[in-house]
């Protein structure tokens, strides 16, 4: 068992390398899933506050303390920073599993190492990438260029709160951008910490800010801000229109999305290896308690293996159940906070009302008294039409369908208004390239789920958003591309 004895936390803001508490003075608890215990309180961030931090992020930018540094010292100081985040891993860790309840083991094996790997990538990047000229006459040189945006207001969600901000921080910063971040008010202190680190690691003051702080009070005022280049958010569908609409209402800054999913994972009766496709449906499914934009909850099997494979599901079902998130050997830990509890008991209450049948879990859990637990769940006998088969629910629950043709489960697969993941299981090679073409995802995984990597981008079509996070394809986001056209008068 971990420590878990009430760490310290500093709950204020960072504004231009200083700890501020709120204009206002206001603050707000932040209080754990894992107990309900109350960690410490927190900065309610408003207008006044993110004038305060964009203001310190301009200044930044314009005297170029970031902006103007070479891309090789830049670099070595993303690297710097990186190193800051594994060198305190196992407090960022701790921090994450009290903030949001993921297990702690997960917390300190994927969100710090992934983080501190994303910032490392694009320092790494930042000075390997090439601008272009231009193919003209000999009476001309043109001249293709990136520039930074100039301040770039970042919004993350509650899931991954780390990691979400490392794909976005990051080519941010690497591309000489100022920051303006604003953490999910659910989960708020790995964000305010890596401020701090990031000034130790040497990133100017001014340049990386964050802002905790609710979307009505501190979210919009970023999204609408006069003096802010490009806005990029993760987050719901939801919200993610209204980010679109007030970048548009303000100074149309640019505006990227990544925003929900209901990713199909289909599996075919010639499934080259059916242990290993169980193992990642319900795994993947399960991850993070269901928390993923990504996490495969519509499954789709052939009808003949369907009793097979549901089979083998149920049997690993048990090692799932929820556990203390502090306890090392917990795979499960608890969901954020009893509003998000109560929604995904709400979903399940909506599977079992329209039909669907329940084969595993649907219930509360209490591992840890005073937290937010809820055991894993599958339906099976779920139709298109059910609730649970077309709303992210955003917890541990999977919703299994059977077909018998290819191209029935291809149309049922797309249809969702979502777009972010697919999955697909068949030794046939042509099928395997055939699905994956029809498929309308931004990712398809084929005879796997969860194999990623930081070179691979991320983001998908429809309503799952706009733009892609990680891969050299995010620096598009964080750059303006200009045209330097030159006349040559040649003197030979």
């Amino acid at each position: 068992m971990t420590d878990t004895s009430q760490p310290s936390f500093d709950g204020r803001a960072v504004i231009n390398g200083e700890r501020v508490a709120a204009r206002d003075g206001q603050t707000f608890d932040c209080i754990s899933p894992v107990d309900g215990r109350v960690l410490t309180q927190v900065a309610r961030g408003g207008q006044a506050d993110i004038d305060a931090a964009v203001a310190a992020g301009r200044a930044a930018f314009e005297d170029r303390r970031w902006s103007g540094m070479a891309p090789a010292q830049r670099k070595r100081v993303m690297i710097k920073f990186a190193d800051q985040l594994l060198a305190h891993a196992d407090e960022l860790a701790l921090t994450e599993t009290l903030d949001m309840g993921k297990p702690v083991k997960y917390a300190r094996a994927v969100d710090v190492n992934s983080a501190a790997n994303c910032i490392r990538w694009y320092g790494e990047a930042v000075d390997k990438v090439y601008d272009e000229i231009a193919p003209t006459g000999a009476n001309a040189l043109a001249l293709i260029t990136r520039e930074p945006v100039g301040v770039v207001g970042i919004i993350v969600p509650w899931n991954y709160p780390m990691i979400m901000a490392a794909w976005k921080i990051a080519p941010a910063l690497a591309a000489g951008n100022s920051v303006v971040l604003k953490p999910s008010e659910k989960s708020p202190l790995t964000a305010l910490r890596l401020a701090e680190l990031a000034l130790a690691a040497g990133i100017p003051p001014g340049v990386f800010n964050v802002v905790p702080g609710f979307g009505t009070e501190a979210g919009s005022p970023l999204a609408l801000h006069m003096d802010v280049d490009c806005i990029a958010f993760t987050g719901s569908t939801r919200v993610g229109k209204q980010i679109h609409v007030m970048a548009g209402q303000s100074n149309l800054k640019r505006a990227w999305t990544e925003l929900g999913g209901k990713s199909p994972n289909i599996v075919f009766a010639d499934c080259p290896d059916l242990d290993r496709a169980v193992e990642a449906a319900v795994g993947s499914i399960f991850f993070n308690q269901g928390e993923s934009c990504n996490a495969p909850s519509r499954l789709f099997v052939e009808a003949s293996i369907k009793d097979a494979f549901l089979e083998k599901a149920l049997k690993l079902v048990p090692q799932y159940q929820p556990g203390n998130p502090l306890d090392k050997g917990t795979v499960m830990g608890a969901i954020v906070d009893q509003m998000q509890l109560d929604n995904v008991m709400r979903y399940i209450g909506l599977g079992q009302s329209e039909g669907a049948q329940l084969i595993a879990g649907g219930a509360l859990a209490s591992p840890v008294a005073g937290g937010c637990y809820v055991q894993p769940t599958i339906f099976d006998g779920v139709t298109p039409q059910m609730t649970i088969a077309r709303e992210e629910i955003f917890g541990p629950v999977l919703a299994v369908q059977s077909f018998t043709d290819a191209a029935d489960v291809v149309r049922a697969a797309n249809n969702s208004v979502y777009g972010l993941q697919a999955g697909v299981w068949t030794r046939d090679i042509n099928k395997a390239h055939g699905v994956a073409r029809a498929l309308r995802a931004g990712t398809v995984h084929v005879n796997q789920y969860d194999e990623d990597d930081i070179t691979v981008p991320f983001g998908g079509f429809k309503q799952s958003g706009v733009g892609r996070d990680k891969s050299l394809h995010a620096f598009d986001k964080y750059t303006e591309t200009k045209t330097t056209w030159i006349r040559i008068d040649s003197p030979v």
